[in-house]
């Protein structure tokens, strides 16, 4: 394929993300294959055992298998759900602000958590949280005891997914904004011709011109079920809540460099990524076929 002169530095500038993308996510699926071995570091890949689908067969029969992919599974739709429901309400609230600048200003300052680390955030709601934090001290203003969020099996799901949405939902906004944009005026000026009421123009208008993109957003979002985000759960969990939070990444996590089991983990997590691709592709003909979405 002939490159042409003047689009040299674009491909250029791409060389970086590509040769990221070879190292790091191209290579080392080729480990899969240690997921069908008794790896052995000292042996290397070509050296190790065969052992077949024996790693699957025992990760199966462990006690805690069903635990992490119910909590795995249980987060991600949680996470799912909210973060489809409540950035379409906030953009919807938000296109109801009349002036520009409050508008603009609201816009920015919910924006802002998505950029920031969870390793930050996670240090803020540890503070927040703890027993002589903000929460406590506004509960033991109504009498209620202090709580231990964090040591919670109760409580800390919830914190989870309230965090979660909490630092995404202004970005999130963004797509919904972005729809609601595209509704065509006039229909609002013919609703208002009509005598109809904001809530009369909400309902019969701007839902129904959003329902595609929510349609699309929430068939999409079926790729990512078996994704909790592993950098939230890492940095906020313990072992106290490990019945309600230790899902498939943390599991890997610690059975691969913790206990040093590299083919159980890397079974563990050639599962999640059958499962994951097998949702991709189911999600992407629902969208297809409910929304119109095509990228081939």
């Amino acid at each position: 394929m002939k490159i042409r002169k003047n689009a040299i530095h674009y491909n250029v500038m791409v060389l970086p993300g590509i040769i990221f993308l070879i190292l790091f996510s191209i290579v080392p699926m080729f480990y899969a294959v240690m997921a069908f071995q008794n790896f052995k570091p000292g042996r290397g890949i070509w050296g190790s055992e065969w052992v077949g689908l024996e790693n699957f067969s025992y990760l199966f029969m462990l006690p805690d298998s069903r635990l992490i992919f119910f909590n795995t599974v249980f987060l991600a739709v949680m996470k799912i759900i909210a973060n489809l429901i409540i950035p379409l309400v906030f953009a919807l609230l938000l296109n109801e602000v009349r002036q520009r600048f409050m508008r603009k200003t609201i816009q920015t300052i919910v924006y802002l958590p998505h950029f920031l680390s969870w390793v930050l955030l996670a240090t803020i709601f540890f503070d927040v949280f703890s027993l002589d934090g903000m929460v406590n001290k506004l509960f033991g203003l109504f009498g209620v005891d202090p709580i231990l969020f964090y040591a919670s099996n109760k409580w800390f799901p919830g914190i989870i997914i309230a965090t979660d949405v909490w630092k995404e939902f202004g970005f999130n906004a963004i797509v919904y904004l972005a729809a609601l944009t595209g509704i065509n005026p006039v229909l609002y000026e013919a609703a208002d011709i009509d005598g109809a009421s904001r809530f009369r123009q909400l309902w019969h208008v701007t839902l129904p011109g959003v329902r595609t993109t929510v349609v699309l957003l929430g068939t999409l979002a079926l790729g990512n079920v078996m994704n909790a985000n592993f950098d939230q759960i890492f940095n906020m969990y313990n072992p106290l809540v490990y019945q309600s939070s230790d899902i498939i990444d943390t599991y890997v996590y610690r059975v691969g460099l913790n206990d040093l089991q590299y083919s159980l983990a890397t079974a563990v997590g050639l599962l999640k990524s059958v499962v994951s691709f097998i949702l991709v592709v189911v999600s992407y003909f629902m969208a297809s076929r409910f929304a119109n979405y095509r990228i081939f």
